[in-house]
């Protein structure tokens, strides 16, 4: 198998995991925030002692933030084999915000879920830190090191 062809299939895997996590209905997803919690709390770090009621909240949209941020990664490193740097950092934050518009879409058919316009600014957030993460990469590595 080519290897953009294998760039693609983990985008759309990846894709395919979001839309699977989406299709939980509410008591599903609130377990699975309640494990990571537990999780947490076995290596030592209380989240319900740090933030209280808030704990579910923040475990629940920091993975939103981290599953957008691992989607922009995934399609800037598809987009780049056909377009510039910065198109393919641009096209990579705007299928972010599109397949976090739909995603939010689809989870107004799921019981116990809703559409959250928050959702998806919180989950475009994870794609633009991937974006400035790669453009200060790249930026940093062309300018020459007054250190050397």
């Amino acid at each position: 198998m080519k290897r953009k062809n294998i760039k693609w299939l983990l985008v759309v895997v990846w894709m395919i995991v979001i839309f699977v996590f989406s299709s939980m209905n509410g008591d599903s997803s609130d377990e699975k925030s309640k494990f990571v919690i537990y999780i947490f709390n076995l290596l030592g770090l209380n989240l319900n002692g740090i933030f209280g009621t808030l704990a579910d909240f923040i475990v629940r949209k920091c993975a939103h933030f981290t599953e957008y941020f691992i989607l922009y990664m995934l399609l800037y490193n598809a987009l780049k084999e056909n377009f510039s740097f910065k198109k393919a950092l641009l096209f990579s934050i705007i299928g972010v915000f599109l397949y976090a518009s739909s995603d939010e879409f689809h989870q107004s058919f799921v019981p116990g879920r809703g559409p959250s316009f928050r959702d998806v600014c919180i989950d475009t957030s994870g794609g633009l830190l991937a974006l400035v993460i790669l453009y200060l990469n790249v930026t940093f590595k062309k300018r020459p090191s007054k250190f050397k």
